[in-house]
């Protein structure tokens, strides 16, 4: 069993955004049989990992690049990022865009308004994911209105203990 044995210093996204972690949470150290293992942030913050194409804007396909400069951001999106980013969630942009997208995704990004800590690219294409980690992931599918989440009792898949 981990237990928890203080604080560490802020997260910093693994990512070539120049974007700093603003937020003041600090991750907390884990130590299980004596070992440091994968610290954790605390319960009350959330790491959110959001798309950008057909989630936060118009969806665009990496063959249309010259699209993505003048997306249209959707409803709402803009206002419920940024509260979460304002309440001290740490908010990362996970996309399909490639390496050779991001500095027009930046762009965006910043003229748009968007606040976030990092820009991952290179989301594997597709969609039907299945996320396995060794931390706690919950997901949730854009359907058309982006909002505060609600909880919500579902049936999930779980490996066997």
């Amino acid at each position: 069993m981990a237990k928890k044995t203080g604080e560490k210093a802020k997260p910093k996204a693994k990512t070539k955004s120049k974007k700093k972690t603003t937020s003041k949470t600090k991750l907390i150290e884990l130590k299980a049989d004596g070992k440091l293992i994968s610290p954790i942030l605390p319960s009350s913050v959330k790491n959110y990992l959001i798309d950008i194409d057909g989630t936060i804007c118009d969806d665009i396909p990496n063959e249309q690049p010259e699209r993505m400069a003048t997306a249209k951001v959707y409803p709402d999106a803009l206002k419920i990022c940024n509260k979460w980013y304002e309440e001290g969630h740490i908010i990362t942009f996970f996309t399909s865009r490639t390496e050779e997208h991001r500095k027009v995704t930046e762009k965006w990004l910043k003229k748009n308004g968007f606040k976030y800590h990092g820009l991952l690219v290179g989301k594997p294409r597709g969609g039907n994911y299945h996320w396995i980690d060794n931390h706690i992931v919950r997901a949730t599918r854009y359907e058309g209105n982006f909002t505060d989440l609600i909880k919500k009792d579902v049936t999930i898949e779980v490996f066997e203990k």
